[in-house]
């Protein structure tokens, strides 16, 4: 049973805007932290935006900050990223990650359960 399932990507035009939701079992909805990450061609995996369980603490990457927003609802267990005035250099697979472990909410290397990942396309 997958413990992450991602859905809402698809194709927008420059400065639309977009919901991604991220639907996790009641195991890992409980973990540490979920975020998400991205990966446009040719390029690494980078940081978006992650939120903690206890706190709900939010943490976003300088690129987004202003433009995405990430939620989680509890009672539905699924972790919501919106994004609004998107940029062609957006468009990526968007993957939905979680960590168990305490830590900075940006360290790739921590996070033990991802999704199948979602795309992202920006463009006219």
């Amino acid at each position: 049973q997958a413990q992450l399932v991602e859905s809402g990507g698809g194709l927008v035009q420059p400065g639309g805007s977009l919901r991604l939701s991220c639907q996790a079992s009641e195991r890992t909805f409980s973990s540490y932290a979920i975020s998400w990450f991205r990966q446009a061609p040719g390029k690494e995996r980078e940081f978006v935006a992650g939120i903690t369980y206890s706190f709900g603490s939010r943490g976003y990457a300088d690129s987004v900050k202003g433009r995405f927003t990430i939620s989680r609802d509890n009672a539905k267990k699924t972790v919501y990223l919106e994004m609004s005035g998107l940029k062609p250099e957006d468009t990526a697979v968007y993957y939905c990650v979680a960590r168990s472990s305490r830590g900075n909410l940006n360290d790739l290397k921590s996070y033990e359960t991802w999704g199948q990942g979602t795309q992202v396309t920006v463009s006219s």
